[in-house]
């Protein structure tokens, strides 16, 4: 049903968008008949906004994958560095999370470790809206700050990295069992902030899954009943994860292909120091105000990676 009423939703507003299309084509024609130029700035106005919803509508078109329509966990963990990297996680945090609200997701922190002196270990965040998942997939990889340090007394130049994974929400309709008696939950005291409820009782929940050897936890939520529902939720969009990588690979051993594991590849550089940029390794692209992209302007980056995805699947 769910799928169903999204296909639908997707058929709605291409009629919308064809109505619209032929409505304005006949207000041309009338305007031309009639010689009037009155309205003239507005058809201009309407001719452009139809002109960039079909380039958005052409672009949606590369969200052709099983599960890029889906909602999507973006988990970003502090690497080599230090202090300077988990600061550096917590700024990628801020960065995503103002990506999702330009483009109108709803973006929830459902998991989220604090560092020792500054910044955060590792943070999992929900991003909820139209294609999130086929959005975001295209941030997963390794990324790289060069900047003066504020954590080092001779601010020395430092060079930290931050690990992104982006998993697809896993829906009803996935095929993922979870065996109960696969899974050891332990509960333990949350660390950092929360509260004296949180520093007194043992809210914190990690679970184990035995096939497969995932390990996940929360210990954001006050009560270790919404931690163990949050736990066993990332649980699931692991697995489905691991079972999306395995029909991969399947598919490329039939194909002969060659298939890159993807992890711990730097696929973008952000330079603050001696110089601004920010550079994405895969396409080339560069902008030299990191600023407005730590800020959340993503898209440019993102479209440019999946049109680039898109021709060269083109070509093989």
């Amino acid at each position: 049903m769910r799928d169903l009423a999204r296909l639908r939703e997707t058929i709605s507003g291409w009629q919308d968008f064809e109505r619209r299309v032929a409505s304005t084509v006949e207000l041309f024609d009338l305007a031309i008949e009639s010689g009037d130029a009155s309205m003239r700035g507005e058809l201009d106005a309407e001719a452009a906004a139809l002109f960039a919803e079909a380039e958005e509508r052409e672009f949606e078109l590369v969200f052709s994958g099983e599960h890029d329509h889906r909602s999507a966990l973006l988990a970003v963990h502090a690497g080599a560095g230090g202090t300077d990297s988990q600061d550096w996680a917590e700024m990628l945090v801020r960065m995503y999370t103002r990506w999702a609200e330009h483009r109108g997701y709803k973006a929830t922190v459902l998991d989220l470790s604090t560092g020792e002196e500054a910044g955060i270990k590792s943070a999992t965040i929900e991003l909820t809206g139209p294609h999130a998942y086929g959005y975001a997939k295209a941030e997963r990889g390794v990324h790289r700050l060069v900047r003066l340090s504020p954590y080092d007394a001779a601010h020395a130049r430092h060079t930290s990295f931050a690990l992104v994974e982006v998993l697809p929400e896993a829906e009803g309709d996935v095929d993922i069992q979870i065996n109960p008696d696969d899974l050891r939950i332990d509960v333990f005291r949350a660390s950092g902030a929360g509260g004296q409820h949180v520093q007194k009782n043992s809210t914190a929940v990690r679970i184990t899954h035995a096939p497969s050897g995932l390990v996940v936890s929360c210990q954001n939520e006050r009560s270790q009943l919404q931690n163990k529902e949050v736990a066993l939720k990332i649980l699931r969009s692991r697995l489905m994860e691991q079972e999306i990588a395995r029909r991969a690979e399947e598919r490329a051993k039939l194909k002969g292909e060659h298939i890159s594991a993807g992890w711990g590849n730097q696929i973008r550089s952000y330079i603050l120091h001696p110089y601004k940029l920010v550079k994405d390794h895969r396409t080339g692209l560069e902008s030299t105000d990191p600023e407005a992209v730590l800020d959340g302007l993503l898209d440019p980056f993102i479209r440019t990676y999946l049109l680039s995805v898109v021709a060269s699947e083109s070509e093989a």
